[in-house]
Order: structure tokens, then C-alpha cells, then sequence
């Protein structure tokens, strides 16, 4: 690459005088201009960034250099009600997760906490120190692949319920092992207290009222199937729900910050950058119970997530 090329990729996204969302995929995904992201922004802002987070699902910020820890926090709560930073997981930190490379690598498809009744509504997740390469971050619509499905597996996934886990069988563990220096002691405080959580598969958004698939990686075992049906439907249905076709990628830049309507979407990071430092932090923001097609909440099998966070009913964000 060019001298006069670098400078171009490197230089900061031109800011436009008001905000301006600009529509980066088909089913998901939206850059946002022209927008400081902290604690201080007016409510027309905020409201445009949740409507577009609604619309879009996963939404980007670029140049956030003037963004710390606390001003995170600070613009997290205009727009949600921070948890704690995990329920397991609680050495690194009360608010904010750090997603550091040298414990994880989040290389799997899931949507966050999963595990848990309360999943939770938005996580919001800023780079703060990246590889010279690699380490994009790719979300997929669960409402795009529920719509794809034909008919008789709309049919058959609004009447399945699956046991979530934090202590999981789908994930490809030897690949994080092998990324991760810390990944042993890390697993171990992820399975320090177990929570099993059953859920519809097909789960009514609460505010959008869409239907969209609720998989992913926390995924044990579909009810009232034996180990070997749920495999083969789990990889069948995972596979509408992570298609590249419904996906939205993001190359990073120091300053970025993403934040994903964690309802309606799965993610994963590309395990590519070579065993280079990667590290961002995470803030996720409290959500309801899960409600399927049929009118049936989830139901807790396993664990207490009250200490985690609150239950978050639909509607606008608190203040």
C-alpha cells in the first residue's frame, strides 16, 4: 500500500454538521456521523441513535477518541440500564468487560448472556487496543433469518424451546484454547456458577414485535429432543441464523465504538490477527424476560441472574 493510500485509510470519517445514519447492509447494520458519543448528548440525538439501533440493528460510531470508561458508562445509561459486567464473571471489572484477547477471543457466534432469563436488550463495545490486522467483528439478523426460513421451519422453530447454558457443548473450545494464553482460568470464572435457562427458539422482539431466532453458542439441547436430533436442528437452523448473506462486517479503527440490539442478533470476532493484543470493552444494558410466539416466557432451570441485572421492560429507553 502506498504512502498517499495509508494516509487515506487512516484518516479520520469526515463529520457532517448533524447526525446522519448511512445504511451499510441489506438486513442490518448503520453507520452514524456526526455524533460526540458521552453522557452530555441532547435528547434528539439519543432518540435518533435508538430508533436507528431499532432499524438497524447494530449501529457504528467512528472517532470516539474523546470516549473513556466513564464517559461510556455516561452514555450507556442515556439509553439503557447498565448490568453489572457479567454474572460470572466479576474480576475484571463491575460495569465494563473487558474482551481481551489474552483470556478470549469471542470467535464464536452468539449473542451475549444468553444464559441468563434477562437477556440482555444492547451491548455497547469500544476498541481500545487493536491489532495492526484482523480482529473484525460480524453480526448477523436473527429477524432476516427467520424470514428466510420456508414455511414448515418457521413452523417447527416457533415450537421449539431451547436450555441455554453458560457451561455450553456447541462452541469449538480448543480454537478459543488455542488463542487465548489465560483462556483455562478465564473458562473457569465463566463456569463458576451454572445458569440454565430454557427459551423459544422464535422470540417476539418487545419493541419492534418482529420474530427472530434465538440460538447461538450457549445453545445445550433443544426440549424434549435427544442429543443427537438437537445437533443436526441446531446446526440447521444456526446455519439461516449466521448465513454471510444476512451479515454485517466491521473493520475497527482506534476510537470506534458498535452497539448491537443484542435481541435480534448473534456476532462473532475473526480469530485472524495472529495471536496480536486485542482488547475492547463492553457495557451491556438490562433487558426483559423473552416472550416466544405461542405467549410463553422463559423459564429459569438453573441459577439466580438477579444480582446480574434488573428486568428491563419494552418500551423507550430509561433516563
Amino acid at each position: 500500500m502506498s504512502t498517499d493510500l495509508q494516509s487515506v485509510v487512516k484518516s479520520p470519517t469526515p463529520q457532517p454538521s448533524s447526525p446522519a445514519v448511512v445504511k451499510l447492509g441489506e438486513h442490518l447494520g448503520a453507520r452514524i456521523d456526526g455524533v460526540r458519543l458521552g453522557g452530555d448528548l441532547d435528547p434528539s440525538t439519543v432518540d435518533l441513535i435508538y430508533r436507528a439501533l431499532l432499524e438497524h440493528k447494530v449501529i457504528f460510531f467512528r472517532d470516539q477518541h474523546q470516549l473513556t470508561d466513564d464517559g461510556q458508562q455516561a452514555f450507556a445509561k442515556l439509553i439503557g440500564t447498565p448490568t453489572i459486567a457479567h454474572p460470572t464473571v466479576t474480576s475484571r471489572g463491575a460495569v465494563i468487560l473487558p474482551v481481551d484477547s489474552d483470556y478470549q477471543s469471542a470467535n464464536t457466534w452468539h449473542s451475549d448472556v444468553t444464559f441468563v432469563d434477562r437477556i440482555p436488550k444492547a451491548s455497547i463495545l469500544r476498541a481500545v487496543e487493536l491489532p495492526p490486522y484482523g480482529g473484525d467483528t460480524i453480526w448477523a439478523s436473527g429477524v432476516a433469518a427467520y424470514a428466510a426460513l420456508p414455511a414448515p421451519l418457521k413452523a417447527l422453530a416457533e415450537s421449539l424451546r431451547a436450555v441455554h447454558s453458560n457451561v455450553y457443548d456447541y462452541a469449538t473450545r480448543a480454537v478459543d484454547e488455542g488463542l487465548a494464553p489465560n483462556y483455562q482460568d478465564y473458562r473457569a470464572e465463566f463456569e463458576s456458577t451454572v445458569y440454565e435457562t430454557e427459551h423459544p427458539v422464535v422470540r417476539i422482539h418487545p419493541e419492534t414485535g418482529e420474530r427472530t431466532l434465538l440460538l447461538g453458542h450457549f445453545v445445550r439441547r433443544f426440549v424434549d429432543l435427544p442429543t443427537s436430533a438437537s445437533l443436526a436442528l441446531f446446526r440447521l437452523l444456526q446455519g439461516y441464523a449466521v448465513d454471510e448473506d444476512r451479515t454485517v462486517r466491521w473493520s475497527w479503527r482506534p476510537g470506534d465504538v458498535a452497539i448491537w440490539d443484542n435481541r435480534a442478533t448473534q456476532h462473532r470476532a475473526v480469530a485472524d490477527y495472529g495471536g496480536q493484543h486485542r482488547r475492547l470493552h463492553r457495557i451491556t444494558l438490562a433487558g426483559d424476560v423473552p416472550i416466544g410466539v405461542d405467549g410463553r416466557q422463559s423459564s429459569v432451570l438453573r441459577g439466580d441472574a438477579s444480582s446480574y441485572s434488573d428486568i428491563d421492560g419494552p418500551g423507550r429507553p430509561r433516563r
